[in-house]
């Protein structure tokens, strides 16, 4: 689990009941950190081959998810009909 899908999927919970349960849910994961210098250039990059390839990513936080899991060789479970491209012309592994 990385910070900004946590921040991301925190958010969307309206009772704070849900929200708590499902943040000491997330505290049992193993946390990594998305961010940083190189992961900023390499998803600009990404976004870039996409966008050459007539595809537009409507959000930066999927293609920082997205360019993680590859540069991590980790498969993403999502639900979210935005990384399709990705995994098609990334190579991104899913679940």
């Amino acid at each position: 689990m990385g910070e900004l899908i946590v921040a991301e999927v925190l958010q969307g919970f309206k009772s704070k009941q849900d929200f708590q349960r499902s943040k000491q849910l997330f505290a049992s994961l193993d946390f990594f950190n998305l961010g940083g210098w190189d992961l900023s250039l390499k998803s600009a990059e990404n976004y870039r081959f996409l966008r050459s390839r007539s595809v537009t990513i409507r959000k930066t936080i999927d293609m920082f998810i997205c360019t993680f899991c590859i540069e991590n060789n980790l498969p993403l479970l999502h639900s979210d009909r935005d990384f399709d491209p990705m995994e098609k012309h990334l190579g991104l592994k899913v679940l």
